[in-house]
């Protein structure tokens, strides 16, 4: 079967090694796993600590090639898409488009297999449109990475982002949500992580998900593509309470209908989990996705297994349902010398 995985990690040693070489922070050191250690200000806990996994594609691909499956991948960062937003705009700008125009790269090596997604610097509103408009009209990308928070401008339902989220409904981009473990791993500490990664990063992404809905923007930009990772976070599960419990911020629909018009992935180590968000978002807006490399496609492909999808609604969540939200263009079979001649007039 020709699938997607729309949840899929790839970091750039280049854009890495070049937080390494500044001085002062926000900064990030080789680690004893092949990968490095990002640090958002002094005195703080690491917001990043990953291995060498992450960064050598053609081993993560060749483990894709493993499954049984042809097998084609939508990249995104992941939690460090806040590390963007922690620099001067300016400075914030060049590491981004740095690191898109690695992932631009990628995408054309691997045209067709590899797709890539962009960094956004939103600390300030300008430039963050600004590195979109590079990132999907020069570049080609597929999609944008939004962080659950901001640097030290935590809301992304600022009034000031209001441009933003008008250009990109504009432009037809999808914005893929993640937790960004900015905010929510100080009060959830203890217990060697355990706690946070449970349940931080999915409080972390459906808070950020819900003030896009609160704040009204999901109302005034309703052609708005939001991506929410991790099956939706908490959204799903509590959505009764939120129509409950919501009046005081005077939408003129209720709450869960804005959360149901955005998209998300089958990333739940539990196949209740992913049966629960395709019953309420519906089988459209669902994409495969394995969160890799942290988790592991095999797992998840066979919980999804026990779910019981029909070979139609596969076929959608699986594949077709990312070609049509992300609008992924497929690589034209190269012309064989023979049919080349045949085309040439005499």
């Amino acid at each position: 079967m020709r699938m997607v995985d729309s949840h899929f990690h790839w970091r750039p040693r280049s854009v890495l090694e070049h937080i390494c070489a500044r001085k002062n922070y926000p900064l990030a050191k080789p680690n004893k796993k092949d990968g490095y250690t990002y640090w958002r200000r002094e005195g703080g806990r690491h917001t990043s600590n990953v291995g060498g996994e992450w960064f050598d594609l053609d081993a993560q691909l060749a483990h894709m090639d493993n499954l049984g499956h042809d097998i084609d991948v939508v990249c995104s960062i992941g939690p460090f898409s806040v590390a963007f937003s922690d620099f001067e705009p300016e400075e914030g700008r060049d590491i981004a488009m740095m690191w898109n125009e690695e992932m631009a790269a990628k995408q054309r090596q691997h045209a067709g297999r590899f797709y890539g997604t962009g960094a956004l610097p939103l600390a300030d509103t300008r430039v963050a449109i600004e590195v979109m408009e590079h990132a999907v009209n020069d570049l080609g990308l597929v999609g944008m990475n939004l962080p659950g928070s901001i640097g030290g401008d935590t809301h992304i339902d600022a009034e000031r982002l209001e441009p933003f989220y008008a250009r990109a409904e504009e432009l037809g981009v999808t914005l893929f949500m993640h937790p960004t473990d900015g905010i929510y791993e100080d009060i959830l500490d203890g217990y060697g992580g355990a706690l946070y990664l449970s349940l931080g990063r999915v409080v972390d992404v459906s808070v950020a998900a819900y003030r896009l809905v609160l704040s009204g923007i999901m109302e005034r930009h309703p052609n708005l593509k939001i991506f929410l990772s991790h099956t939706g976070g908490a959204l799903p599960y509590q959505s009764g309470r939120m129509d409950k419990n919501s009046g005081a911020a005077k939408l003129p629909q209720k709450p869960s209908n804005y959360i149901k018009r955005m998209y998300t992935d089958t990333v739940s180590p539990h196949s209740a989990g992913m049966k629960f968000a395709i019953d309420y978002y519906g089988v459209d807006h669902i994409m495969y996705g394995t969160d890799y490399p942290c988790w592991d496609p095999a797992t998840c492909l066979a919980l999804f297994a026990e779910i019981g999808v029909s070979a139609a609604d596969q076929e959608k969540i699986f594949n077709g349902n990312a070609r049509r939200i992300l609008g992924l263009k497929e690589p034209q079979p190269a012309k064989s010398q023979s049919s080349v001649r045949e085309a040439v007039p005499v």
